[in-house]
């Protein structure tokens, strides 16, 4: 991830998706800004709108922000823009998205200091919207843009629409602004067989949290159902949380239903497509695939894929890739263009880490290892060997969750892979942290010992990389040691057919708790304070003898369990 403390999102969506070099010109101008990432860029030709996504530290994100809106303002001329995508401005929206180390209220903070900046210098009118709203009825971003770009020359004279920084004087070119503070907002469109808008709304109305208005016989030429006051009674969605409008997308000859889905805690991601499907198909059409605008979390994709993996009744304890591509082909997101995960999921455009050892081929890793210094060494080894271990009992526990015959205990096994696959992901992050603890070490016995406050400094950052350098090893043989019961129950219940891979497992488990004894025992001596060390050496020496143990009973049940095959 990345290094910063705090780290926000912004995502400014701008009324330009068919000029490319309008767009790369708006995109340079924050990437220029030093320590911002541009993590996406996706243009519109339909909408006549591009969606960017950057990320950095709150300063620099709305300095970023700021130098975007100022370059669309002056290519972005909105009395000749034209587009499917409801819009108000140049830059029609700009919300900053609290990713880590920062609150709601911090970044609502930002907002505002982005806007009265985009007011006062660019003479832009700014309404704050969401979490940075300055009045109740202006925290719904539809609620500001109603009326759109041709109708905010009248709407901007009424006291009620006094924008919060800026002059109220409407600005022809550049439009109006809204900017604003919220959760992870899921842009997200579901493709449907038909090129009716009509037919695309009733799916939206259907799924929306809004819903449709209420009314008798035909839901569209049928009487409105009002209530005792005489107003409108609405009908509401299935998806809580979810906004949805219907459209058609020339680009691609076919109709969508278009959403944000503002709360993916309240409504998942495969909720609203499963919605999607069920409502299209109550109406005589299907659902054809689907498309992300901008990223998503990882968790997401996640959730997505172990969603379907349930309803085939197979085992969810498989690796993020798999269950990645489980989302994408059950969701369609690939029906029009490749999904990209390194491109379309922020957890992975945020890595920064481009030199990970986790991320070397087999071949590589070995040669790393051969190499003629002293990290990556045996610390890392024995972890990739824990993590190996952990992999085989997730694959025995997956055998035996998807074995035929062995339906009653399918949940049970597919707890078990879960568990194994957590805990070989725990095991290859301790691959890299073994490396960077011992590489903390050389760089705190680097530091200047020149003064008397130089060599205290000195002394004090030696012990604590020596504690990271024996903490390290440690906690490695605690979650290696934590595998030897996925793999106990791999070898006494799971799939016979594979039982001896749950040995092979043991034997690398131990492998890993031997391995990370050594480092803790060879890093330990380092440690000025007795009391600690002698904690850690009890702790190391308790955990040893207790694997050696398990590791014994498993080959005994595993070599048992052969002799009747």
């Amino acid at each position: 991830m990345m290094s910063q403390s705090q780290v926000i999102e912004c995502v400014p969506n701008f009324s330009e998706g068919r000029r490319p070099d309008v767009i790369d010109a708006i995109a340079l101008a924050m990437q220029q800004v030093e320590g911002v990432k541009l993590l996406d860029v996706d243009p519109g030709k339909a909408t006549n709108r591009t969606v960017m996504t950057i990320a950095g530290p709150p300063e620099r994100v709305i300095e970023a922000a700021f130098q975007g809106i100022a370059k669309a303002a002056s290519l972005i001329d909105m009395r000749t823009h034209t587009g499917e995508h409801p819009r108000m401005g140049a830059t029609d929206v700009c919300p900053l998205i609290p990713i880590s180390g920062i609150t709601m209220e911090e970044t609502a903070a930002f907002a505002h200091k982005l806007a009265k900046r985009v007011g006062e210098e660019l003479h832009i009118p700014v309404y704050m919207y969401e979490a940075a709203a300055t009045q109740p009825d202006r925290k719904n971003l539809a609620t500001i843009r109603a009326g759109e770009y041709e109708g905010f020359s009248n709407k901007i004279k009424s006291s009620a629409w006094k924008p919060d920084y800026g002059p109220a004087i409407f600005n022809e070119r550049a439009g109006a602004t809204a900017i604003g503070a919220r959760d992870f907002l899921i842009a997200y469109n579901v493709n449907l067989n038909t090129r009716s808008v009509r037919r695309a709304n009733a799916v939206a109305f259907d799924i929306r949290e809004k819903g449709r208005i209420k009314r008798t016989g035909d839901p569209v030429t049928g009487e409105i159902v009002r209530d005792e006051a005489g107003e409108p009674i609405r009908q509401e969605g299935v998806c809580k949380g979810v906004k949805a409008i219907g459209w058609y997308i020339d680009e691609y000859g076919t109709a969508q239903v278009s959403m944000n889905i503002t709360d993916v805690k309240v409504t998942a991601l495969h909720t609203a497509f499963d919605a999607c499907v069920d409502s299209a198909t109550s109406r005589g059409m299907r659902v054809t695939g689907s498309e992300l605008v901008g990223l998503v979390p990882l968790q997401v994709m996640l959730d997505a894929g172990s969603h379907y993996l349930k309803k085939q009744d197979l085992s969810v304890g498989v690796s993020d890739r798999e269950l990645i591509h489980i989302a994408v082909k059950s969701l369609g997101l690939d029906e029009f263009s490749p999904f990209d995960p390194n491109k379309k999921i922020i957890e992975y455009l945020l890595d920064t880490d481009t030199k990970k050892l986790v991320d070397l081929t087999l071949s590589g890793f070995s040669e790393e290892l051969a190499a003629d210094s002293p990290a990556p060494g045996g610390g890392s080894a024995a972890a990739y060997a824990g993590a190996l271990g952990a992999s085989l009992g997730a694959m025995v526990a997956n055998l035996s969750s998807n074995k035929r015959g062995w339906e009653e205990r399918h949940e049970q096994f597919s707890a078990w892979a879960i568990k194994g696959q957590e805990g070989r992901k725990r095991l290859l992050h301790m691959v890299d942290e073994d490396t960077n603890a011992f590489n903390s070490i050389m760089e705190a016995f680097r530091l200047p010992k020149g003064t008397e406050d130089e060599k205290k400094s000195r002394s004090e950052a030696i012990q604590q990389a020596t504690l990271r350098a024996t903490y390290s090893p440690l906690n490695m043989m605690r979650e290696s040691y934590q595998q030897f019961d996925l793999l106990e129950v791999m070898a006494t219940e799971g799939n016979p057919n594979s039982v001896s891979d749950a040995g092979v497992g043991a034997i690398l488990a131990l492998g890993a708790v031997e391995g990370g004894w050594l480092n803790v025992m060879i890093n330990i001596g380092g440690i000025k304070d007795k009391a600690i060390a002698g904690r850690i050496q009890n702790e190391a020496n308790a955990i040893l003898e207790e694997a050696k143990k398990r590791k014994e009973k498993i080959v005994e049940a595993v070599t048992a369990t052969i002799s009747t095959l």
